[in-house]
């Protein structure tokens, strides 16, 4: 195999084999295939794209690429739930409780905040104590003793993933929906779990702007997981706003916790619901029907509370945070954002208001940056409300006073305030099967 080959075919057009696929994998892995020959690949894929065949070969060399994790030494059936990014996105710690107490095993890996949105990783590290870098013979029991834990990627898993997205990061091409699909599900594949229940998200907070482009993406993932011989679903739900109220690590696991209870946001609450039922039926336990009516009594009598308290305990965590979100420590620095004029909030713009979290410290600017626990943003003021001029449509915290300013403007900068009441949003927009996809 000659990679210049590879590229001139790809570069018209033309199909890659699996064992191709497997050696230019393989190759660039171990250093053979320079930088430059797969960023020319990478760029002819972004323009002639690849079949599904294709995709699903490259996403399963990717996932074979490093650590494959066999997750036979938990019992029952494992269920894995992914998110495509957001702001205020923390229903990973509300649907894997709440699933986890209705009998599903979740054995989840995450991973920390990338850019405007948030990372569960970041957002379980505000519980004092806990811990997400455990053995994985403490991470089997840990699931099998409580029915879910939740920890970072770790050891050599996907190594053809990190080598890829770092040079996609560079050379445009990041958005691609044959390269995002590939990437996300080698990392769900070789994470081991029996189903998996996408969540892709659309509007001005998401990676994917568009609904059309959302479905797609859905589809691609979605076909690469039940060609891999797992259960597999999508729920396109909206990222045009934040998700609930909270904005920022300690804020959401409070919200997390609230919801828990059954107490929390509406758009929230019912989001985590839907993914919650399909993660149920991903496992067995009946029809859509009645696995959402399962989420809703499990949400309304605590169980999904007691859950995420044993897990927290188990990875070494002060479960009392959970039981008393009151203890989380308050930011010493606080302002009152308010609406500049009398109207409609019309448009949020989600990126912007990830970015001002960041920027009061509950995101990264770098890397190697710390993480401001208490940091964040609590929305008082959402899409479709009516606010008059001074009304406080957001509360910012913060450890240094002097951020309040900056990030200040950019969160007033993110939203509209207009004249006419706007129109509805949904929360959901489609669910994508094996079957087909289901507009709601």
């Amino acid at each position: 195999m000659r990679m210049y080959d590879l590229i001139e075919r790809k570069k018209h057009g033309g199909k890659l084999s699996r064992q191709e696929i497997h050696e230019m994998v393989q190759g660039f892995v171990r250093g053979e295939i320079p930088d430059y020959q797969m960023a020319a690949m990478l760029m002819a894929v972004y323009f002639k794209g690849m079949d599904r065949e294709e995709t699903l070969g490259l996403t399963l060399e990717m996932a074979s690429s490093g650590d494959m994790v066999d997750l036979s030494g938990i019992e029952g059936i494992k269920v894995d739930k992914h998110s495509t990014g957001g702001v205020g996105d923390k229903t990973t710690l509300v649907i894997g409780p709440l699933a986890a107490s209705l009998g599903v095993k979740v054995a989840k890996m995450s991973g920390r905040g990338l850019g405007h949105t948030g990372g569960t990783i970041d957002k379980l590290e505000s519980i004092p104590g806990l811990t997400t870098a455990v053995s994985q013979e403490r991470f089997f029991g840990i699931v099998n003793e409580t029915g879910i834990a939740v920890i970072g990627q770790s050891g050599n898993m996907v190594p053809a993933d990190k080598k890829l997205y770092a040079l996609r990061d560079v050379t445009a091409t990041v958005d691609s929906i044959p390269l995002i699909a590939s990437s996300i599900m080698s990392k769900k594949i070789a994470a081991g779990s029996d189903g998996i229940v996408l969540d892709v998200k659309t509007g001005s907070g998401a990676f994917m702007k568009s609904l059309e482009d959302s479905v797609e993406l859905a589809k691609e993932m979605t076909a690469i997981g039940t060609g891999a011989g797992r259960r597999c679903c999508a729920l396109i739900t909206d990222m045009d706003v934040p998700l609930g109220s909270a904005i920022g690590n300690s804020l959401e696991v409070a919200e997390a916790i609230e919801t828990l209870k059954g107490r929390g946001p509406r758009d929230l609450t019912e989001v985590c619901l839907q993914l919650c039922t399909h993660m149920l039926y991903m496992a067995g336990k009946g029809d859509v029907d009645s696995c959402y009516a399962m989420a809703r009594e499990a949400m309304t009598d605590g169980r999904g509370v007691k859950t995420l308290a044993a897990m927290v305990k188990a990875q070494g965590g002060d479960e009392t945070y959970i039981l008393e979100p009151d203890r989380f420590p308050k930011a010493p620095y606080r302002l009152e954002v308010t609406a500049d004029r009398e109207g409609h909030i019309t448009h949020i713009d989600t990126a912007g208001c990830g970015i001002a979290s960041a920027m009061l410290g509950a995101g990264r600017q770098r890397k190697e940056d710390d993480i401001d626990h208490s940091a964040g943003i609590c929305l008082c003021k959402k899409y479709g409300d009516q606010v008059k001029k001074g009304d406080v449509i957001a509360v910012m915290y913060t450890s240094k006073e002097e951020l309040l300013n900056g990030a200040s403007k950019k969160l007033l900068d993110s939203y509209t305030i207009g004249d006419g009441e706007p129109g509805d949003k949904k929360l959901i927009y489609a669910r994508v099967t094996e079957d087909g996809v289901e507009m709601f």
